[in-house]
């Protein structure tokens, strides 16, 4: 391939004066001849720089237009400081439920022993529910009959109070639980020695197939009592439901 065209002049003298023998002038003849241009820069550089520069042009305008605009030294040092705060907050917080976790563990299973206890603890009644059913069964029937049966009771007087314990049933075991009152009349002695016979407070109770009634009621001084009549009501001074007489023992 050929270079471009330089030129140099000759300055020999006898040249130039056969030159302007022959050519008829007397000024210095110019001479062109073809040569390498040792200067010129190579391509592959040329576009190695070019690539360079659109490069770093193209990273400053993505820098400057599309990313967030680089922090000062004052800005770094206050968004670590921050960062450090929410790190150490985050730290108490994970560690605060951790602490949670463990207490609603214990919770739990504190929960589940008092539901196993309390299952077993319902298991056992029914289990003495069976028994007691199977117990009042086993007494004899109330002679007086009645919606509700006196299938036993025991009293005693102790510390000026009446002691009861009464064993109700019903005939119709499978129905709705029925709610009334327990009216006794105590009858024996009062405070002279002369006869009578006292309404203590009613007691409310509610009755399924059986029920047993126990509880205590204030006598009146001085009253020593014999004999207990229990009248079953189904409210105060309402119809009987059913009635039995007892000693006081």
């Amino acid at each position: 391939m050929l270079q471009p065209v330089s030129r140099f002049a000759v300055t020999s003298p006898l040249c130039n004066e056969k030159m302007a023998a022959v050519f008829g002038r007397s000024k210095p003849v110019v001479l062109f001849a073809h040569g390498r241009d040792r200067r010129r820069v190579p391509r592959w550089l040329v576009l190695l720089l070019v690539g360079v520069l659109l490069g770093a042009g193209g990273v400053y305008v993505v820098q400057e237009r599309m990313l967030p605009p680089r922090l000062s030294a004052a800005e770094s040092t206050q968004l670590h400081a921050a960062f450090e705060k929410a790190d150490n907050e985050r730290l108490r917080l994970a560690a605060e439920l951790a602490n949670a976790t463990k207490r609603l563990d214990a919770a739990l299973a504190e929960r589940k022993r008092l539901a196993d206890e309390g299952a077993a603890a319902k298991q056992t009644g029914e289990r003495l529910r069976e028994d007691l059913a199977s117990l009042v069964a086993s007494l004899p029937p109330d002679p007086r009959g009645g919606v509700i049966q006196v299938r036993a009771a025991r009293f005693s007087a102790a510390g000026g109070n009446l002691v009861y314990d009464i064993v109700l049933s019903r005939d119709r075991g499978g129905a709705k639980p029925l709610a009334g009152v327990m009216q006794l009349v105590v009858a024996g002695a009062g405070a002279r020695g002369a006869a009578t016979s006292v309404k203590l407070k009613p007691v409310a109770f509610t009755v399924g197939s059986f029920e047993s009634v126990r509880g205590s009621v204030p006598l009146p001084e001085g009253l020593i009592a014999r004999q207990a009549a229990i009248n079953l009501l189904d409210r105060p001074e309402g119809k009987l439901l059913g009635m039995r007489v007892m000693q006081v023992n």
